[in-house]
């Protein structure tokens, strides 16, 4: 197994070889030493071409040897697409990763997941919905995918850490290249606590741009449906959601203010058919049959109400509680805050202090808005 191991890592590395390629070379050859005994004529007559006839001469033995000392690190595997360990879901999309590092529990790439990604520069009210998201569904018995970038992904880690589940990180680097830097501490816990980090690139591989929007059809392959939070028009997380209906996933989006740039990504799934979220009940209730083997409780879920729904105030008194229900759960100008309340700017400016340090409301750029 070690020894045919090493043909796949060398495989690899071979220039200009992408997934696809890759696996119609497996079903050529279902033992690739086989193509590696072959001679460059050979090769050339078995339909490989010139760039990869001339690497098979001369395979990358140094950079194979160095995944397979990472590997015997411990808490480090190594899984091929032909390894029973290897994700099913995941198996079955077109362009799956012919081989994975994994470092943490391999088991847990097998567990019902749920995607949840956004923008890398989310409003305070978005961080904070994939983080009570994330929270709810682990305690519901799902695992939750995303990419350890920035933003989204970092908040909805974090809330599933929060919430004692499992979390898994797939990233767009080696797994000996934490990216960004500042996750170390984020990818140490995720694995800690019984999660995973994956990847297909190998150790030692750096941060490229190109890396990253290839590594978001793997955080939706492993899971059953992709959340988006918030996310531009243009953005990674639009990416990731087309890769998911590609590949036959659910695709869920939490709508949000017309004002709000970001909602934009998150309205235009809507219009293409995505399911509109406001609970992590929404979201179990449409996974339906998929999770029947999972615990589903829901009891906590979060709300992303778009207005009218009251928050429970029954701490605040009567002008506090005014203030709140004048706030949206978009940036509300504190000139509009006045207005609506009826009360003087001084009293007004008092009160958000007051509610902003009891965790009621949050500062944001143009004013405050609600916390869920």
């Amino acid at each position: 197994m070690r020894i045919e191991l090493t043909y796949w890592l060398a495989l690899l590395r071979a220039p200009q070889l992408g997934p696809v390629a890759f696996l119609k070379l497996v079903e050529l050859f279902p033992r690739l030493s086989e193509l590696f005994a072959l001679s460059w004529q050979e090769s050339i007559d078995a339909g490989v071409t010139p760039a990869l006839a001339a690497y098979l001469q001369q395979p990358d033995w140094e950079g194979v040897e160095e995944d397979l000392k990472w590997a015997e690190q411990e808490g480090n595997t190594i899984l091929t697409w032909q390894d029973k360990a290897y994700p099913a879901l995941l198996r079955e999309i077109p362009s799956a990763p012919p081989i994975l590092y994994i470092k943490g529990k391999t088991e847990v790439l097998s567990s019902p997941q749920l995607a949840i990604v956004g923008s890398r520069n989310p409003t305070p009210a978005g961080s904070e919905c994939a983080y009570q998201f994330a929270e709810a569904l682990v305690k519901s018995g799902l695992a939750i995918t995303s990419g350890l970038a920035l933003g989204v992904d970092a908040a909805s880690h974090r809330g599933a850490l929060t919430g004692k589940g499992i979390t898994i990180g797939v990233m767009g680097t080696g797994l000996d290249k934490i990216y960004p830097t500042r996750h170390h501490e984020l990818a140490r816990r995720i694995v800690e606590q019984g999660g995973a980090l994956v990847s297909e690139f190998p150790p030692g591989t750096l941060p490229k741009a190109e890396n990253f929007p290839r590594r978001n059809r793997i955080i939706s392959g492993l899971s059953m449906g992709v959340l988006v939070v918030e996310a531009a028009l243009k953005s990674g997380s639009l990416i990731t959601a087309k890769y998911a209906l590609e590949q036959g996933r659910e695709v869920f989006a939490i709508p949000g203010s017309i004002h709000n740039p970001l909602a934009r990504g998150c309205h235009a799934l809507l219009r293409q058919g995505a399911k509109l979220v406001e609970t992590a009940a929404d979201v179990l209730e449409e996974l339906g049959a998929l999770l029947q083997a999972v615990d589903c409780r829901v009891a906590g879920a979060p709300r992303n109400d778009g207005g009218g729904s009251a928050l429970d105030l029954k701490p605040l008194d009567r002008d506090h509680a005014k203030i709140i229900e004048c706030m949206g759960f978009e940036a509300t100008p504190m000139d509009t805050l006045i207005e609506r309340s009826g009360l003087s700017a001084e009293v007004v400016s008092s009160m958000l202090l007051i509610l902003e340090l009891q965790n009621h409301v949050v500062a944001v750029p143009g004013g405050y808005t609600r916390k869920r």
